[in-house]
């Protein structure tokens, strides 16, 4: 199946620009690093015990791509955003872009199985290569690698722990009755 070109060049030459910030979601905290080039978003991974460092502080930057980012990521926690609209360039080959375009697929809210992203790329017997270009998604949350799982419901893997990927699920879960609500009524 053709799909649309939905990801900006990844320039390997280009300034990138890095910041931290924690978002609160009820009682939890989860504290992402958002790096950008000039025009697009090309990485925002989840800091956990093991991947944080000294350098998760959180300081205010004035790069638009970061601001925007991070607008809508304070959307998409309080319940306000099913949809990201900011433009990414994730680094990557082809067929691992082919495998996060198809995740972005994904409605807000429901999961998908590793299966379905390989029949939606063309290749229905790309499962375990699915699974291995999702496990190098740069982009989490903004290309929803938390909606795939396994073919039997099983949560399967996700980078920052089986843990993180139901909060993340529960956390849509929540949101999705009232955000379909908003969007019928045009306030999305």
């Amino acid at each position: 199946m053709a799909m649309q070109k939905k990801f900006l060049d990844y320039d390997k030459a280009a300034d990138i620009t890095q910041c931290t910030e924690t978002f609160q979601v009820g009682e939890t905290f989860l504290t992402l690093r958002l790096e950008a080039m000039p025009n697009a978003l090309v990485s925002c991974q989840l800091l956990t015990d093991e991947t944080s460092n000294a350098t998760a502080s959180s300081r205010e930057t004035n790069h638009p791509i970061l601001k925007e980012a991070i607008a809508q990521l304070r959307e998409y926690f309080v319940g306000n955003r099913s949809k990201f609209t900011i433009p990414l360039a994730p680094p990557g080959t082809d067929f691992q872009r082919q495998v996060w375009d198809a995740t972005t697929q994904i409605p807000y809210g429901q999961t998908r199985s590793y299966w379905w992203v390989s029949v939606r790329m063309g290749n229905p017997y790309a499962m375990r290569a699915v699974g291995n270009a999702l496990a190098a998604n740069p982009l989490l949350l903004f290309i929803p690698c938390h909606r795939v799982v396994r073919q039997d419901g099983d949560l399967g893997g996700f980078a920052p722990g089986p843990s993180w990927k139901r909060f993340l699920l529960e956390h849509e879960l929540r949101w999705k009755e009232m955000l379909c609500r908003n969007e019928e009524h045009g306030n999305q």
